[in-house]
């Protein structure tokens, strides 16, 4: 599963840019981008030539750290939007390293916290308007990007990274949550479904006539996070035309999502009318490894619930006696399931909950024989079947 660009903005606002794999913002209208640099005892460290700069989206959110490694530590570099101001993307440089250094940037235009005192740059060519602040040991600078021109003439307070990432987690967890073991990249694949529903909320939505099946995907994500269903119904239609008899795993993803949008909208007729057309479908085999693209969230989805059925492709080695949960799994268009597992020695203990209308829960795999129809409970199950379950590389 490839990673896309970042992403930042606000959601119910037009003003979006992207984020370089060094810390480069990089708006989508006409503004200038912004770049960053760092001066530490050594030199100047320039970001996007340091074989040292490692980035990751915390969580998985629009929220991205980028650190660079300067003599006796990092210094690192954090963004994300806020709507305070009318809109405002924040870059926050802390200091992690034993020695103090100085970060510029090269536009100037932007608001700070208290006045930048005019210091020159010395050491680099930068264009006019650059600025440089000094930073101790432990000490942090935040600065912001307006989203409108003019609309402030100082940084105000505003929310942590951490709090905005919070933020974005309560919204694409309306959909589902994993808490996943590292092994068999668990926990990344969990992350890359956050990144994924994140793209979405912000507009990454992918076409209706030119991807059919992403749209259909992308579009029930949307719902379950919130989005109201009615004013896509017609490109959605659109796009279940144009799907055809195409028979792919995704294609059939596409359909399901479909279902769940159209229940959303209360559409029962269109559903029956779905119902019929995919009733004459051959389903597809699951792909072995996860899909680029939205299709990689009901591909984990599909890890751990198909209808009733849990862990119905079993359960990786790399995860045979460690902790697994997972919140709000469908199981039908107006149902989910979320289910934990617990060891005790060899045997896993399973808990559950569903939402919706209950449905029967069986385990084919992990359980053959075991099946419940409650709402909630606990069961005992035997010890796994000692074979390979299907790798999630």
């Amino acid at each position: 599963m490839t990673t896309p660009l970042t992403t930042t903005g606000i959601t119910g606002s037009s003003w979006r840019a992207s984020i370089s794999p060094w810390g480069r913002v990089e708006p989508w209208d006409d503004d200038r981008a912004i770049d960053w640099y760092v001066a530490a005892d050594d030199r100047w460290h320039v970001p996007a030539d340091e074989p040292t700069v490692r980035q990751r989206r915390i969580d998985g959110t629009p929220v991205t750290e980028t650190r660079v490694r300067v003599p006796n530590g990092d210094v690192v570099q954090r963004i994300y939007s806020v709507p305070d101001g009318h809109g405002l993307t924040i870059i926050e440089v802390e200091n992690e390293s034993t020695m103090p250094v100085a970060v510029a940037f090269d536009r100037g235009d932007v608001v700070t916290e208290r006045p930048v005192a005019v210091i020159p740059i010395e050491g680099i060519e930068l264009p006019e308007g650059s600025f440089v602040m000094p930073l101790g040991h432990r000490a942090s600078v935040r600065i912001g990007i307006p989203h409108r021109a003019g609309s402030l003439e100082r940084l105000p307070d505003v929310p942590s990274a951490r709090q905005v990432a919070n933020g974005w987690l309560t919204t694409t967890e309306r959909a589902s949550r994993f808490v996943l073991p590292d092994g068999e990249r668990g926990a990344s694949l969990a992350e890359a479904v956050t990144s994924a529903r994140c793209e979405l909320a912000l507009g990454a939505i992918p076409d209706a006539d030119d991807e059919p099946e992403a749209f259909a995907i992308a579009l029930g994500e949307l719902v379950r996070m919130g989005e109201r269903p009615g004013p896509w119904l017609e490109e959605l239609v659109r796009s279940v035309e144009l799907l055809g008899d195409r028979a792919t795993w995704s294609a059939d993803a596409a359909l399901v999502a479909t279902d769940r949008v159209l229940a959303a909208a209360g559409e029962e007729r269109a559903r029956r009318d779905l119902a019929r057309s995919v009733s004459s479908r051959t389903p597809s085999a699951r792909p072995a490894s996860p899909p680029d693209g939205v299709a990689a969230i009901p591909w984990l989805e599909s890890t751990f619930a198909v209808g009733g059925a849990l862990l119905p492709f079993g359960l990786s080695d790399a995860w045979l006696g460690q902790s697994v949960e997972v919140y709000g799994v469908p199981t039908t268009a107006a149902s989910t399931v979320s289910f934990a597992l617990r060891w005790h020695g060899e045997r896993p203990a399973v808990l559950w909950e569903q939402t919706g209308d209950p449905v029967e829960l069986t385990a084919p795999v992990m359980a053959p024989g075991w099946s419940t129809t409650d709402v909630s409970g606990e069961a005992l199950w035997a010890a796994p079947p000692v074979q390979p379950a299907e790798s999630f590389t």
